[in-house]
């Protein structure tokens, strides 16, 4: 079993004439004003969530952008700032950029260009050419601020996600000596797809630069070699899951992710979260009511206005849950300046209210409450453990950690998890209730059914869920990815 302890041991037995260099858009620890106190807060995302434990457990240094409008005044002149601030255990170096580079960069080519294009949710997909060069610019000084990190010394360097495409290619041209692995967090498209991509043999030879390249799951593994062998000039080993380019070996390898299982249990079993669920109960009116809950970003990927559409067929169908039936759904705004996000938004509130106008009883009972703000994961927990059932309807992703999460906090081994196909988890937690999240009426079924099923069933359920998500932790994530780069040997550098 692994575990924080057994991939610190590993770390340090085998790791320690190594320097390991997180690379990732986001930084794990945000320092902002609050009036004239800075204060250090943890940002709500999956990813941060999920490596701030590995990186805690074997040190080494995060390179993330500084984001936080105290950022600047809390870092040393080598831009350095020691983490977490109540046991500091690693090293944040936090890149600068503009706001002209974070909004082509970020908000342009990576996520109106690249997030479309890869989770092929028929969102057009948008290419800048001036936002590739800042795409380009920005993965040079990632680039240049890794090398410094590495200063020329025997290093590995684990890069997260689609923000970085170039950088490995960077990173191998500047220094060989360096092992590079790459997770690519969203999916990878089928290769037909992928083929509108303006620069594609530009990112592809990027991507290339990686000595071990991840993805969540084999199918989208499956699908960047189909993409590599039609598009540029390698030579691609099917059965080794290998590409050759140049002479240089890329292994592509499936690592599905996962969560801190051990820590969110005993946070669940908490008295904090006991209290939170008092307070919770009494916000929200539950008295009785059975309680469905969603959580998750305010994103069109996720497939929030498809549920709300589910929740008012069920209550059509089984008007016998009419009042009896409180639906809560919280969703994070993000990224709301792009059209695409503010055209969802206004989507899920325009659905909302229709429907709670359709439904809404005499007595005052609404069936959706929409909570449009960052719920802590103390609170979230909470939810979890009250909600007879949760929704994770997301018409594509690469995995989907919030599942994970309600898994793991229901240490009473009840509730039930309705579960989009489209999901990387629903290939570990196949005792969910799985369903198409485009097909209104069997999301609506799956609703009926998690409110109708026997208590026993529930449990079994959930046990083996909980069983495959203990074994399948974060750790495990790390460590089967660290055993593989340690069969990388260093090269000399020239």
């Amino acid at each position: 079993m692994w575990t924080h302890d057994a991939l610190h041991n590993m770390i340090i037995d085998k790791l320690r004439d190594y320097k390991l260099i997180i690379v990732a858009n986001r930084e794990p620890y945000i320092h902002r004003y609050n009036e004239d106190v800075i204060e250090c807060i943890k940002p709500a995302s999956g990813m941060a969530t999920a490596l701030d434990p590995i990186v805690r457990a074997c040190g080494g240094v995060w390179v993330g952008h500084g984001s936080g409008n105290a950022d600047r005044a809390t870092v040393d002149e080598r831009d350095h700032v020691e983490v977490p601030p109540e046991n500091p255990c690693y090293t944040l170096r936090r890149v600068w950029l503009t706001k002209e580079q974070e909004e082509f960069y970020y908000y342009g080519l990576s996520n109106e260009g690249l997030w479309p294009l890869c989770h092929c949710v028929f969102t057009r997909p948008s290419f800048n050419p001036r936002h590739w060069e800042v795409y380009r610019e920005v993965n040079q000084l990632f680039a240049n601020a890794v090398l410094e990190e590495a200063d020329n010394k025997p290093a590995f360097v684990f890069i997260q996600d689609y923000h970085f495409g170039l950088l490995p290619r960077m990173l191998k041209n500047a220094n060989q000596s360096l092992v590079i692995a790459h997770f690519w967090h969203i999916p990878w498209p089928n290769r037909e797809t992928f083929r509108v991509f303006p620069w594609k043999e530009e990112l592809l030879d990027g991507l290339l630069g990686n000595d071990l390249l991840g993805f969540h799951i084999r199918y989208h593994c499956q699908n960047f070699l189909d993409t590599i062998d039609r598009t540029i000039e390698a030579r691609v080993d099917q059965e080794r899951s290998e590409v050759v380019r140049e002479g240089k070996t890329t292994v592509i390898r499936p690592f599905p992710i996962s969560i801190d299982y051990e820590a969110h249990q005993q946070l669940a079993q908490s008295p904090a979260v006991d209290a939170e669920m008092k307070r919770l109960r009494r916000k929200l009116g539950l008295g009785s009511k059975l309680l469905g809950v969603g959580i998750e970003r305010l994103d069109y990927t996720k497939g929030i206005p498809e549920r709300l559409q589910a929740i008012d067929h069920f209550l059509e169908k089984h008007p016998d849950f009419q009042e009896r039936l409180l639906f809560v759904q919280i969703a994070v705004p993000s990224r709301s300046h792009i059209p695409q996000y503010q055209a969802v938004e206004e989507e899920i509130d325009r659905l909302v209210e229709d429907i709670n106008w359709r439904w809404s009883s005499k007595s005052g009972w609404r069936p959706i409450i929409l909570l449009k703000e960052h719920f802590d994961l103390t609170s979230m927990i909470a939810l979890h453990r009250l909600a007879h059932f949760c929704i994770v309807s997301s018409l594509h992703d690469g995995m989907n950690l919030v599942a994970k999460e309600f898994v793991a906090s229901r240490t009473d081994e009840d509730g039930v998890l309705i579960l989009s196909h489209f999901t990387g988890s629903a290939r570990e937690l196949v005792d969910a209730l799985l369903v198409n999240p485009y097909a209104i009426n069997e999301l609506a079924d799956a609703i009926h059914l998690a409110l109708t099923m026997p208590e026993a069933d529930r449990r079994k359920r959930m046990q083996k869920m909980r069983a495959a998500v203990e074994s399948n932790n974060v750790y495990r994530w790390a460590g089967k990815i660290i055993s593989a780069l340690l069969r990388f040997e260093f090269p000399d550098n020239p």
